[in-house]
């Protein structure tokens, strides 16, 4: 096989899941020699658009260009302008983020090829700290099977082989409030085998949230409204957070390496909120007129991950890597309500404690077979143990037993795997694989101790056909089968109580409390992944990709009425069940490319585009709109960049479209959601060779988040329809390279 697809095919075998991949693979992919050593230099920084190219399972890439060019303050907002990737919450504001519109839990979250630990949330990365982005569409062996809808894979920053400096201040403003941010970054040289990077990003965020919520009850047989009440509430909030990221490299040989990489994380808040209650019309009159609250809360975030990669052979190598975490977070709220004469109806207050350890253990053996066959076999051990003390206070009485006083949690994770890489023709590569992973998670806290154990078989298949030379195009056919095992608070049955109807009294099938379920099994999912590539002369690319999943043993909550130890009377509770098969199916299609590739004499303006069709079916629950949680019918996105020639200046933009649409989440309860629309913009002058000002304007024509769920009562339609405000941020930032 020719070199450089021989290289090629060995940066492969190691993925950027860690945290020096190309160099051991480029190491392992032949005998050793000269030439590896060259392929090793070339590959720590590979084009995205190659990484892409060469990679086993269909797979999308962005640079430090990419991540740093609309310069967002947090790392969802740059992940929310990928194919086919959506995120909750409102523009801005961060949230949970979802590939193939697939509800959070179907998509798998790395950091440095390893799942995060307990309490970590994308939003706590700064973009500054992030070399690139990886999304993969269908799972490996190696980067694990929890993965139904895809995997974003982030990879923290590597040092550079030379000193270098990065300084970036930064102001953002919200609604009249400033938000400053620091973020720096330095490389530099241990003699002439050692390399480090230390980014340290420091940041305060001042938020304002405006939320109306109108609440209906109408009977279906009268058309008579029984209730109807107008909830708005203003809150206000203040954010401070530091984060450290490091990474300590040591070339200990050709194709080996020590690394050592400590992170840590302080972050504190407080907000206070006011809101009234009001009926409307004729309706009933509110519990209570107005209300207000107060909340604050501390966390930290302690890990050190290490890994070494030794030759045992001119052909093999082995790879251990271990981490241990800490995770502790202390948290308070009040909330009192009050009578239309400021009399008090209702005190509430609460507190939380959280400690989370976590350890990781993992060894993963590579043996090149020659002519472009590698054969990876791993193993991974991980354990967590959360202790949560959580109280509540009701009119200045303790809720006993309600809401996981002194809650104690375990969970184990072991995973085998065996991977199998090789090029049969000249045109084609293959993969075979296959993992088993155990997960256990046992509490004895609350009313009913938890023993929950699922394991997993998963066999994967890649297949890549590489059109004739001098052609680049090809064509990508997976098989995969993946899982979605129930998360440690799905599974613990204590319950968080609602507070508009408070025990020890009834509440309503709208307003439910809401409880894990010990006997959920994880479901499970086949897939079929069927993609066509184009790559362009000068970098550009054009893909379309089909895909299939069956998933059975489908997670969701279903609110019941229950008789319930934490009142007197039944109470509606929501809580996760296993609700039988369903299917999800779409095509994606997502371009990048500058126009004057399609013609010369064309505008250079730089394009990117994206959009995602998609449709589902949850057997279980009558249709329409029966289709998966969160899932719309379709997203895209379109931006373009341009730089003026002969000038310092660059502007660029991008629309990001979800259109609304409506869920059937069982058979007496459905979801809608509005339209999502979200204009971004930049402008970048400049200055120097080494110093940038960069002008981003993010939600650039603010649209309300709305929302609205509906519940089928009895006789009685509840719906809850909520309108939440968004706003235009505008930030001003200074790269400066010392």
């Amino acid at each position: 096989m020719r070199p450089a697809l021989l290289a090629l095919a060995a940066l492969a075998l190691a993925p950027a899941a860690h945290a020096q991949p190309a160099a051991p693979a480029a190491a392992a992919s032949a005998p050793a020699s000269t030439s590896l050593e060259r392929v090793e230099v070339q590959g720590r920084r590979d084009d995205p658009t190659e990484m892409r190219r060469n990679a086993s399972a269909a797979k999308i890439v962005i640079g430090r260009q990419e991540i740093e060019q609309y310069g967002d303050s947090t790392l969802g907002d740059v992940i929310r302008r990928l194919p086919g990737v959506t995120q909750g919450g409102r523009p801005g504001r961060g949230g949970d983020l979802r590939m193939r519109g697939m509800g959070s839990g179907y998509t798998q979250i790395l950091i440095d090829g390893e799942r995060p630990p307990p309490g970590f949330s994308i939003d706590q990365i700064s973009p500054d700290m992030v070399e690139r982005i990886e999304l993969l569409r269908a799972p490996t062996a190696e980067t694990g099977t929890r993965a139904i809808a895809g995997t974003i894979n982030i990879i923290l920053r590597e040092p550079l082989r030379r000193r270098n400096t990065e300084l970036r201040p930064a102001l953002s403003l919200e609604r009249g409030r400033l938000s400053p941010q620091l973020s720096l970054s330095r490389d530099g040289l241990f003699g002439e085998d050692g390399s480090f990077n230390v980014s340290v990003n420091a940041s305060e965020n001042h938020d304002r949230t405006d939320t109306a919520t109108r609440t209906t009850f109408v009977d279906t047989g009268s058309g008579a409204v029984t209730l109807d009440q107008l909830d708005e509430d203003l809150a206000s909030s203040v954010r401070r957070r530091i984060n450290a990221s490091s990474r300590f490299q040591w070339r200990l040989g050709p194709g080996e390496q020590f690394t050592l990489q400590p992170f840590l994380m302080h972050g504190q808040s407080r907000g206070e909120s006011e809101g009234t209650l009001a009926a409307i019309g004729a309706a009933p009159a509110a519990p209570y007129a107005t209300r207000a609250g107060a909340s604050s809360s501390s966390y930290d975030i302690a890990r050190l991950n290490l890994q070494l990669t030794r030759r045992i052979g001119p052909d093999t190598r082995i790879e251990l890597r271990g981490g241990a975490g800490h995770f502790s977070a202390d948290a308070g709220s009040t909330l009192n309500q009050f009578a239309a004469d400021a009399s008090p109806v209702l005190d509430v207050r609460n507190e939380t404690s959280i400690r989370d350890r976590s350890w990781s253990l993992a060894g993963k053996l590579l043996h090149s077979l020659g002519s472009g066959h590698n054969l990876v076999g791993g193993w991974e051990m991980e354990g967590a143990q959360r202790r949560e003390d959580d109280a509540t206070w009701l009119d200045g009485a303790l809720q006993e037993g309600a809401t996981g006083i002194d809650m104690s949690a375990r969970t184990r994770r072991r995973a085998l795997y065996l991977q199998d890489e090789w090029d049969p023709a000249r045109d084609w590569s293959a993969y075979a694989g296959l993992r088993v992973e155990t997960i256990r998670s046992t509490s004895d806290s609350g009313d009913t101790p938890v023993d929950n154990r699922s394991s997993v078989i998963s066999p994967l298949a890649h297949l890549v056909w590489r059109f004739d030379a001098p052609r680049r195009d090809q064509l990508r056919l997976s098989l995969t089968q993946s899982y979605r095992a129930p998360t440690l608070r799905n599974l613990i049955a204590l319950p968080a109580l609602n507070t508009l109807y408070p025990v020890p009294g009834g509440n309503v099938a709208s307003s439910p409390d809401r409880a894990g379920n010990p006997e959920l099994k994880p479901e499970q999912s086949h897939g079929i992944d069927l993609a066509l590539e184009r790559y362009l002369a000068n970098g550009g690319i054009v893909s379309v990709n089909l895909f299939h999943r069956r998933i059975r043993d489908l997670i969701r909550n279903v609110t019941a009425l229950e008789d319930v130890p934490w009142a007197g009377e039944p109470r509606w509770v929501s809580r996760p069940r296993n609700l039988g098969r369903a299917t999800v199916e779409g095509v994606e299609f997502d371009a990048k490319f500058r126009l004057t590739e399609l013609q010369p004499d064309w505008l250079p303006l730089d394009l990117r585009m994206n959009l995602s069709l998609y449709r589902s079916r949850v057997e279980s629950v009558p249709g329409p709109d029966n289709r998966i949680d969160q899932q719309p019918h379709a997203v895209g996105n379109l931006g373009a960049d341009y730089r003026f020639r002969g000038t310092p200046w660059t502007v660029g933009g991008s629309l990001g479209l979800t259109p609304g649409y409506r869920t059937q989440l069982t058979e007496f309860q459905s979801q809608e959601l509005g339209l999502r629309r979200v204009l971004d913009a930049y402008v970048l002058w400049q200055i120097d060779a080494g110093t940038r000002l960069r002008l981003s304007l993010a939600n650039l024509v603010p649209i309300d988040s709305v929302g609205t769920v509906s519940v089928l009562q009895g006789s009685q339609l509840q719906t809850v329809n909520t309108v939440g405000r968004t706003d235009l941020n505008a930030t001003l930032r200074l790269e400066m390279k010392l």
